[in-house]
């Protein structure tokens, strides 16, 4: 016999109904997990450039009279000549000028600066630091050339495996590459429909529905402008800098001083400061004063650039960037850099906007409960 469809159903079958529903939705999110995980590097690229290009394809689209696919293969088109020629030629000049530092840093092993390094022995505070240094531990100047030459090739030779691949290598391998630009065209197309279905499936109303995407949209912006850009501009300036001197690989310290970067407790000075202390051993001191102050500029630059690319509602805490980086990248890979900030990010923004809308309810209950008080009072 078939249970009655009209009547409310008995606290088991409820019980039942959602323990099913739940341990189903569970088995299709780890199927739908399992599913994507393979393609995560080129769905995260994909989605990323989308949301960025979403404005320029919304123009494009009303010049093209409402033809979106047209806008969507365009400017899919333009990303992969953008990404192409340039990272190319930047990957190539990477690792020509990685080999010029090996060569730099035999020519160090072979000691024809060991009378450059010994004047460092000079400078009042790199002199003090140092004779300290050997009192307390009981080396020599030569020794201590020896570790950092032998730090420095280390390095070096590890950039030399790297380099040639650092750029298109953070996009993944050649199929993932190609995917990632397949994937672009659907995610730039049907962008818009996408959002507007998950709005649809959050449980809030409308109008908390528009503010909290709104709100995450201001954090991704947040992360890209805020973290990515200031790391690219400041890299950049660190390389323009060191070509203006004549040092030896500037595209490779400005491509190490944006990674930098994006660590908020490093920062570029891991990248000018030794720069700096060479020159120095070097006795360049108008060369060393002028790295010193353009790098202090650069450095400071992240406290006037980020204000100025990012709201003041959507800040993102250093803590949330540090740890986000670091474990982003090592859970993710490249795009890990900024899948790691957003990730904690949009969490933190979730909880904070959770508890607005609780005190929200609270306050608009205590205001709508205070009118029946006085009506009570006043029947006293």
């Amino acid at each position: 016999m078939e249970p009655d469809a009209t009547r409310p159903p008995t606290p088991g079958e409820a019980f039942y109904a959602r323990t099913f529903a739940l341990i189903t939705l569970l088995l299709l999110g780890f199927l739908l997990y399992q599913i994507l995980l393979p393609f995560f590097g080129p769905l995260a690229w994909a989605l990323f450039i989308a949301f960025l290009l979403r404005p320029v394809h919304a123009w494009l689209t009303g010049k093209l009279r409402g033809r979106a696919s047209l806008s969507a293969a365009l400017l899919t088109f333009a990303v992969l000549l953008l990404l192409i020629g340039p990272l190319a030629g930047l990957s190539a000049a990477f690792a020509a000028q990685v080999a010029v530092l090996l060569q730099y840093a035999q020519e160090l092993a072979a000691g024809r600066t060991a009378e450059d390094f010994a004047n460092l022995a000079s400078v009042p505070v790199l002199g003090t630091a140092l004779a300290w240094f050997q009192d307390t531990f009981g080396v020599s100047l030569a020794q201590i050339q020896g570790w950092a030459v032998e730090a420095a090739r280390t390095v070096l030779q590890f950039l030399a495996t790297l380099g040639g691949r650092i750029f298109i290598g953070a996009l993944g391998t050649a199929i993932g590459f190609v995917l990632m630009m397949f994937l672009l065209f659907f995610m730039i197309r049907d962008g818009q429909q996408m959002v507007a279905t998950l709005r649809e499936l959050v449980p809030m109303t409308a109008g908390h529905r528009a503010r909290l995407f709104d709100h995450l949209a201001a954090v991704i912006r947040a992360v890209f402008y805020g973290t990515g850009v200031t790391a690219l501009i400041q890299g950049a300036l660190i390389g323009i800098g060191f070509a203006i001197l004549g040092l030896p690989a500037p595209i490779v310290f400005g491509v190490l001083a944006a990674l930098f970067a994006l660590v908020p407790l490093a920062g570029t000075p891991f990248v000018w400061v030794p720069a700096v202390i060479v020159l120095i051993a070097q006795q360049r001191w108008w060369a060393a004063i002028f790295l010193l102050v353009w790098g202090i500029l650069v450095a400071t630059m992240d406290n006037v650039l980020r204000p100025v690319l990012v709201s003041s509602r959507a800040k993102v805490g250093t803590l949330t960037v540090f740890i986000g980086v670091l474990g982003g990248v090592s859970a993710f890979g490249a795009i890990g850099l900024f899948v790691g900030p957003l990730v904690l990010a949009l969490v933190i923004a979730l909880i904070r906007f959770t508890l607005e809308l609780r005190h929200a309810e609270a306050a608009e209950a205590g205001a709508a409960a205070l009118p029946a008080e006085e009506a009570r009072a006043g029947r006293r």
